[in-house]
């Protein structure tokens, strides 16, 4: 073995973890250029993942009990924060729900693309020794610093006139995405629940969700990108909205909620006429209070008429109200905000709601 080959397995230790051996190998042979792999029966999983970079799961997600088994292993306390990829035997959603469920990082498919693969193990499972406690806090820190200076543009130079350029978005979503995926979405609520200005933090907590749900789905980099685009400006309607109300402390008159339901349309015209974003980012802006059963707002749209980046979107932001600390109401847990999405019969998407739940409750 060389001695950068040496090397590269000190840095990242995988458990291949495997109800399928004989169809495993050629996994672990790539595998093996990443780092040292141990592979294992999925009953071998140890209860705990001492000094593991990731776990690479591949059984038969059709199995109730190899699904069982895993879920058994994975769902204990001390794999909270390991990161773990799933093989998908074919693209069917069924399989792609239960990995969801399972809690995947991400997911791979047979037939294997070996440079795929490595490119996806390396993204979801960062090298142990490469990267310490104190980078991750630099890019949390770089991560919420770029996404409130987008909120500062937003919410102070948009209404003012300063236009706001597609390009301020792009530059802050590399920050955005490396701060999530190397820290945890509970260090980003935390330190954005500092911000005392409820707006910023509502945006900035819809983001997180946004992301984290998206690298939680396996979502591609490039999806990854334009949910945290969206979720960025979901609301940048709002920047045209008075401020006494938005920050008042009590309920809304029905005069002011009137006014308040005008800042999709606001921030979609805004947008749209200084022109240079991309449809999909104004469809969010427009439609993120939109329900599947024809009684949200503005235009009443129902089923399919809402695209799948919306049904995201909506459901990460009526969460983030739920558990925000609010100056009228106590905040929700997160058990009960859940709760309460999952009563919203008709009104959400009961399968991304469902695959949400992992992020909800994996993260407090």
């Amino acid at each position: 073995m060389s001695a950068s080959a040496n090397n590269t397995s000190t840095k990242r230790r995988l458990l291949l973890a495997s109800d399928r051996s004989d169809q495993s190998v050629e996994l672990a042979s790539i595998l093996q250029n990443l780092g040292q792999v141990e592979t294992v029966a999925t009953s071998d999983i140890p209860d705990a993942p001492t000094g593991l970079s990731g776990v690479v799961v591949d059984i038969n997600l059709r199995s109730p009990e190899s699904v069982q088994l895993v879920r058994n292993k994975l769902s204990k306390q001390a794999y909270r924060e390991t990161p773990r990829l799933f093989v998908l035997a074919d693209a069917l959603h069924h399989a792609t729900m239960q990995a969801w469920a399972l809690g995947a990082t991400d997911t791979i498919s047979r037939p294997f693309d070996a440079k795929a693969i490595m490119q996806r193990v390396r993204a979801a499972f960062p090298d142990s020794s490469g990267y310490d406690e104190t980078d991750r806090g630099k890019a949390l820190n770089r991560g919420v610093e770029a996404a409130h200076a987008v909120m500062v543009k937003i919410f102070e130079k948009l209404p003012a006139g300063e236009p706001l350029k597609f390009d301020d978005i792009v530059a802050a979503e590399n920050k955005i995405l490396k701060a999530i995926r190397h820290s945890s979405l509970r260090e980003w609520l935390t330190t954005v629940g500092c911000h005392h200005n409820e707006t910023y933090r509502h945006c900035l907590f819809v983001t997180g969700f946004a992301v984290s749900f998206a690298q939680h789905l396996g979502m591609r980099e490039d999806d990854q990108r334009r949910l945290a685009r969206a979720a960025l400006l979901h609301d940048v309607g709002k920047a045209f909205m008075p401020v006494e109300i938005l920050d008042k402390p009590g309920d809304l008159t029905e005069e002011e909620k009137a006014v308040i339901r005008e800042h999709p349309r606001r921030g979609y015209d805004a947008l749209s006429a200084q022109g240079g974003f991309p449809p999909e980012m104004l469809d969010v802006i427009l439609h993120h209070h939109e329900f599947l059963d024809g009684t949200g707002y503005p235009n009443g749209l129902s089923g399919s008429q809402i695209s799948d980046i919306v049904r995201l979107t909506t459901i990460v932001d009526i969460y983030a109200a739920l558990v925000e600390k609010r100056a009228y109401r106590l905040q929700f847990t997160h058990v009960k905000a859940f709760s309460e999405m999952e009563k919203m019969d008709g009104k959400l998407d009961k399968h991304l709601l469902q695959a949400f739940r992992p992020v909800a409750f994996g993260h407090y």
